[in-house]
């Protein structure tokens, strides 16, 4: 296997999702600059699935006219498309329109939106282009697609997004009557640490990273190095060939006696089990796995996600920063374990993804207990909260990775299938959480520095 290869696939695979997660890690310095304020992270969600549209033209282009659609246009234009976006937002991402009287980031909201038609689009195409390429690599994409998050989420930490520390204040005499036994007392109130660089130096950073994304695909597809790893008819022929050849030589040192049987027992292991990719698996299993990659998929991108600050900020600013960034490191780490350890057994599968869900209903509970979950203010509940983030991400990220290698070895649609699957099960566990979020307000957030619960 080509080294050069494998940098080029993770480098290409890390620009599927790096803009949007980019987007999410900055918004800490983003809302406080616009009008919408906090309200931002639900128009957000509103958008990334709207945008689920770009998925759904591909998937249907697939479904009717099979063969027909090309990936690398696409590909091609999607990833200029968010080379442009990103760049634009460097520039225009204050910008405001006044709309019915009030000022609205009208630029901010479109160019969201353009950018998660762009990393949802990702999905479809960047990985049945995949098909093209040998086996092997396609969990090294993998790996890169999981340090589409993490990468954003360390230059976050460099320039200084989130970073507080408490600050004693004195109560002023302007406090109202309720908390007037409390005047002149001393309390902690977090302040913010400036951040080392703008947002138009990350946005920049973002679009560098889409361009870094384009160059890695425009090598994968014409480098001259690159190409003789590339898949090609004639390899796959050869291989056929050679196999068909090593079975009539087999079976031709075989005694008479033995050939009946011997075909027999070959047309039999060669019946196809479902008419899903090359019939491996039975109807049946195919819906199990594509129902456990929609689950895997809803509680990482959307659920766990989406109440990741309820379940950390209680135990701290850092338990929160740790849980984050270690989570985002689980992830690619999970691909790189695929890579040498890929255990294709369902009933493994399984069993990863009972106790990975496990370990999600303890994130959730810790959630909805929120600003005084259990172990609050000790030593012991931190260490907890961050173990289980990172075990969380890391056998569900496993599961998604063997998921993809599974159906990849099914052929072409079944990359496409499982693209849109992925999209499906974040849709769904996005618009399962925005009401209970965004709108009932069912999850309650701890202060940083203020939180008092009872012993």
């Amino acid at each position: 296997m080509s080294l050069l290869t494998h940098v080029l696939a993770c480098l290409f695979g890390m620009g599927s999702w790096v803009a949007i997660n980019g987007m999410w890690v900055e918004l800490p310095l983003v809302v406080p600059e616009i009008p919408e304020h906090w309200y931002l992270p639900s128009y957000l969600t509103v958008l990334i699935q709207m945008a689920n549209i770009g998925p759904l033209l591909i998937t249907l282009l697939h479904r009717f006219c099979p063969g027909t659609l090309d990936e690398r246009p696409v590909i091609y234009f999607i990833v200029g498309l968010g080379i442009v976006v990103t760049f634009l937002l460097a520039f225009f991402w204050k910008h405001t329109v006044a709309i019915a009287g009030s000022l609205h980031s009208v630029p901010l909201l479109i160019l969201s939106f353009l950018l998660s038609v762009v990393d949802c689009t990702s999905s479809v195409t960047f990985l049945p282009f995949m098909m093209r390429l040998r086996p092997q690599y396609l969990t090294t994409y993998f790996i890169g697609e999981g340090l589409s998050g993490l990468v954003p989420a360390l230059v976050a930490l460099i320039q200084g997004v989130g970073i507080v520390h408490c600050q004693n204040v004195t109560l002023s005499g302007n406090s109202s009557a309720d908390n007037f036994s409390t005047l002149g007392s001393d309390e902690l109130q977090a302040v913010y640490e400036p951040a080392k660089f703008s947002v138009r130096v990350f946005f920049v950073f973002l679009s560098a990273m889409m361009v870094v994304c384009l160059l890695a695909f425009i090598l994968l597809n014409h480098y001259p190095a690159v190409a003789r790893e590339r898949k090609s008819d004639q390899y796959f022929s050869r291989d056929l060939e050679n196999e068909k050849r090593e079975q009539g030589f087999s079976l031709h040192a075989q005694s008479p006696e033995q050939k009946p049987m011997l075909n027999t027992l070959d047309s039999v292991q060669k019946e196809p089990r479902s008419s899903f990719g090359k019939g491996t698996y039975s109807n049946l299993e195919v819906v199990f796995i594509f129902v456990m990659l929609a689950w895997v998929n809803a509680l990482t991108n959307a659920v766990l996600p989406s109440i990741q600050s309820y379940s950390c900020l209680p135990y701290g600013n850092t338990a929160y920063h740790l849980a984050a960034t270690m989570a985002a490191v689980a992830n690619p780490f999970a691909c790189f374990i695929a890579m040498f350890m890929s255990i294709r057994s369902l009933a493994f599968m399984s069993l990863l993804t009972i106790v990975g869900t496990g370990f999600g209903a303890y994130i959730m509970a810790m959630a909805a207990l929120s600003p005084c979950p259990l172990l609050v203010n000790t030593t012991s509940g931190t260490f907890i909260i961050v173990l289980t983030w990172i075990l969380f991400v890391l056998l569900l990220s496993y599961v998604k990775v063997i998921i993809g290698v599974i159906l990849r070895d099914e052929g072409h649609s079944a990359l496409v299938w499982c693209g849109a699957v992925v999209q499906l099960g974040s849709m769904l566990g996005a618009v399962s959480m925005f009401p209970l979020v965004s709108v009932y307000g069912l999850f309650k957030s701890g202060d940083a520095c203020n939180t008092k619960c009872p012993l």
